[in-house]
């Protein structure tokens, strides 16, 4: 489990087993604790069909773990998810308006991110079917958005198009970077151990990575005077979006 969609396509899988009374996620270590009554063969099913490389390392008697309060955690989240949408449209829109498609991949991140913390954040308990519908249907709008933009980069890298503006990229791109340091500075600042803030936290520190890629891209297009930097960053981020749309999907399995 190394990012929030793993999470959700667990939870989800196991959301209808009547015998499974709480799930501890840790996510740092890829490690999860089921506590549940009755066998464990169904639900070790369930969740090998995931194909995420799990296996059994034991079982035991144990008491469920008293649970935090949400109502902190939620507020928090929805902080989180309202940055990550706001700056999906800003760097969206800026992104074609500069030609940069280094800030269009970002702002598809940015999207990414976001439907993991609606999907968190809405349906809850009898909702599991609403919950793989959203899912769904955010999948392949995002995978169908991924698509277009891996075809517009190999498009502008044989043919002739205008260099980005390197200005909008950078200064977009720093207030994105301070968007998400905000971000992890309100999920740390609840000092949470539940997995999906220790989930949001590692999303958000690899957000802060690829902005990180986009200033530099933005930097090179300057030094340069050449739109490979800008093409590049945008390849690579698209792959992660892909990537991202791809695992979105199977929580709607």
């Amino acid at each position: 489990m190394d990012c929030p969609s793993e999470e959700q396509m667990i939870r989800m899988k196991l959301e209808s087993y009547a015998q499974v009374k709480h799930l501890d996620f840790d996510i740092p270590n890829r490690k999860l604790e089921v506590y549940h009554v009755d066998d464990v063969k169904a639900i070790k099913t369930s969740i090998a069909s995931l194909k995420l490389g799990d296996s059994l390392e034991g079982s035991t008697e144990a008491e469920p773990p008293v649970m935090e309060d949400q109502s902190k955690q939620k507020r928090i989240l929805w902080w989180v998810l309202g940055i990550n949408f706001g700056f999906f449209v800003i760097e969206m829109t800026t992104g074609w308006i500069s030609s940069s498609m280094g800030l269009v991949a970002d702002s598809l991140d940015m999207l990414a991110d976001s439907i993991v913390y609606a999907l968190s954040l809405f349906a809850v308990g009898g909702a599991i079917s609403r919950k793989k519908k959203v899912a769904k249907y955010s999948g392949y709008f995002q995978m169908a958005l991924a698509t277009l933009g891996f075809a517009e980069v190999l498009r502008r890298f044989f043919s002739n198009t205008e260099t980005p503006l390197f200005q909008w990229m950078i200064i977009v791109s720093i207030f994105a970077l301070a968007g998400n340091l905000i971000s992890l500075w309100l999920i740390n600042k609840a000092k949470s151990q539940e997995a999906h803030m220790q989930a949001s936290a590692i999303f958000t520190s690899n957000d802060i990575i690829v902005n990180g890629g986009v200033i530099v891209a933005g930097v090179l297009v300057y030094f340069l005077n050449s739109k490979w930097p800008d093409l590049v960053i945008g390849g690579i981020v698209f792959t992660f979006v892909m990537r991202g749309a791809l695992r979105i999907l199977k929580l709607s399995k």
